[in-house]
């Protein structure tokens, strides 16, 4: 068997034991109503006894190696050797046991022709509970285990998106603060604060798996900041932001790397600022970023935030985003839209 899961021997031991209860009831109970019921002879006990044998052998024994590696040949020669075992098992209860403990038999000198197509239709009943019950059992631990795998799966990829998105702003956030201490900027100490407010939510709020809105906000306004440092210009971003709740959970980095894009690749003035632009309540979250489109080249790394951003949106938000990426007239536009539901 595969993944046991929430499935355990123990409830596959109960499964089992409600079946036979269920097969009992059928198979001798004649009128609830009247407390009838029909008593078994020698015959009925032996087939039942063979039924049982049967049924485990098919299951436990069979069942097992055919789906160890699938194949349709397999599958045939498994229901060929339970069927094999159902009437070798029955000769040799009710032709050889009995008659040496009762004198009596089954059948009168059958040939063996008839006897083994006789017992073609007998033997059908116990494999084909024995297969159904398998499947059934079988098919909830598969699917628990499918379950599994993806949850694990999507666990590992959200954990190497982070590890890849943290150095990336952290990489940037260093060419900023190098370029001020070699010029020997006065605003170099001032950048260094913005990053120590930057690492802390780097290296606690980032290892959540939610945070709430605010926080990311706060994030982004620290990270523009340490960018405006590096300008002459301060009004080269033009922020606005309308929410009308705090009780917003987002993942980290779900916004921030549309935001850093921008101030990485765009060129800004104060006639010309960067716009972003955010609304947010309890049933939508919009945000939108738009810049002029440098003409310098990008470096190697510049597309790691924005497809690591999609691979994200994808994971936590499969079916209620939508982000549009616009580029005309040397103009770029970010739209995200996230629909809370």
């Amino acid at each position: 068997m595969v993944y046991k899961g929430t499935l355990s021997r123990r409830m596959e031991c109960l499964i089992h034991i409600i079946f036979w209860l269920l097969t009992g009831y059928f198979a001798f109970v004649k009128n609830p109503l009247y407390a009838q019921w029909i008593v078994p002879d020698l015959f009925y006990i032996t087939y039942a006894i063979v039924f049982m044998a049967t049924f485990y052998f098919h299951y436990l024994v069979v069942m097992k190696k055919v789906f160890r590696t699938f194949q349709w040949k397999k599958l045939l020669a498994g229901l060929f050797i339970s069927y094999l075992f159902f009437t070798g098992a029955r000769w040799l209860t009710e032709q050889v046991i009995t008659n040496l403990l009762f004198n009596r038999v089954n059948y009168i000198d059958p040939t063996f022709i008839n006897y083994m197509l006789d017992n073609l239709h007998y033997s059908s009943m116990p494999i084909i509970f024995s297969s159904f019950l398998w499947f059934g059992i079988y098919f909830v631990r598969l699917q628990e285990y499918n379950k599994a795998i993806l949850e694990e799966n999507k666990n590992t990829e959200i954990k190497f998106l982070k590890a890849q998105i943290n150095p990336h702003f952290i990489f940037n956030i260093l060419n900023n603060i190098y370029s001020m201490v070699y010029f020997k900027s006065d605003k170099s100490l001032p950048a260094i604060e913005k990053l120590s407010q930057i690492m802390l939510f780097t290296t606690y709020e980032s290892q959540k798996e939610k945070i709430w809105l605010s926080e990311e906000i706060n994030y982004i306004k620290a990270y523009i900041e340490l960018e405006q440092l590096r300008h002459k210009e301060s009004a080269f971003v033009q922020l606005d932001i309308q929410t009308n709740t705090e009780h917003i959970e987002i993942p980290p980095y779900i916004l921030s790397p549309l935001v850093e894009n921008a101030l990485k690749h765009g060129v800004a003035s104060t006639e010309n600022p960067i716009r972003i632009v955010l609304t947010a309540n309890n049933q939508l979250l919009h945000l939108q970023v738009s810049n002029e489109i440098g003409t310098q080249k990008k470096d190697k790394l510049g597309g790691i935030g924005l497809d690591n951003l999609k691979s994200r949106l994808d994971i936590h938000f499969p079916d209620t985003h939508q982000l549009l990426l616009t580029n005309e007239h040397n103009h770029f536009t970010a739209d995200l839209q996230i629909r809370f539901i």
